[in-house]
């Protein structure tokens, strides 16, 4: 069975970069034979800023990784002067020349926190899903990620909220829906305990993401 190659994006934590390590791990641990185990393999991850943690679950799991950030594309002088098209331009283009190095088939952004545009988009069409922590369309576009949402979602007092993957296309949240997990909201939540009630779906959703792009792919 010929495995997805797969490249991560992140920027952050990484906790749905480390589900799907172990997913993949426990998969092929499970494997009878060569031709079984998991259907996606890691080729790399990348990340948008150096700091990020998820570089270390990464690096523990003996994944190659990369950083493609404004500043380690264009260098700092550039990058200060640069417009923010022109930053997600660069970037976009240096994953893409890491994707296409690593022979990635397929791209998962795994909270991560920029905007792919260009290329990289129209080369890898139908080929690039996100997770995203709420429920599409609603909650969605530039400024809505992380703790944002949540917030957006209890100030507009929604009763359920959630996560999606989805396909990226050119523009932001807006791809194609695959996969929704729905959470009720409670009167007294918070921002945090929102998040710790819909983070165990945002696992279970982005490593069913992955095996159905797989299997449309194969």
């Amino acid at each position: 069975m010929k495995k997805l190659n797969i490249a991560v994006l992140v920027s952050g934590g990484g906790t749905n970069l480390q589900a799907l390590i172990d997913n993949e791990a426990e998969e092929n641990a499970r494997a009878t034979s060569a031709d079984d185990g998991c259907c996606y393999k890691i080729v790399t991850v990348i990340s948008s800023t150096k700091n990020a943690f998820a570089l270390e679950r990464a690096q523990k799991a003996s994944i190659p990784t990369e950083i493609a950030s404004p500043y380690s594309v264009m260098g700092a002088e550039f990058a200060q002067k640069a417009t923010m098209q022109e930053k997600r331009i660069a970037t976009s283009d240096k994953i893409l020349e890491l994707c296409r190095s690593y022979k990635a088939d397929a791209i998962v952004l795994a909270g991560y926190l920029s905007v792919l545009t260009g290329k990289i988009v129209s080369e890898y069409k139908n080929k690039i899903i996100n997770l995203h922590p709420a429920l599409l369309p609603k909650f969605g576009g530039v400024g809505m990620w992380g703790h944002n949402v949540h917030e957006a979602v209890l100030a507009a007092h929604e009763k359920e909220s959630g996560c999606t993957v989805h396909l990226v296309d050119d523009g932001c949240d807006t791809g194609k829906i695959l996969i929704q997990k729905k959470v009720p909201v409670l009167e007294d939540d918070t921002p945090d305990s929102l998040y710790a009630r819909i983070a165990p779906h945002e696992h279970e959703a982005i490593i069913e993401g992955v095996k159905l792009l797989a299997a449309k792919l194969k």
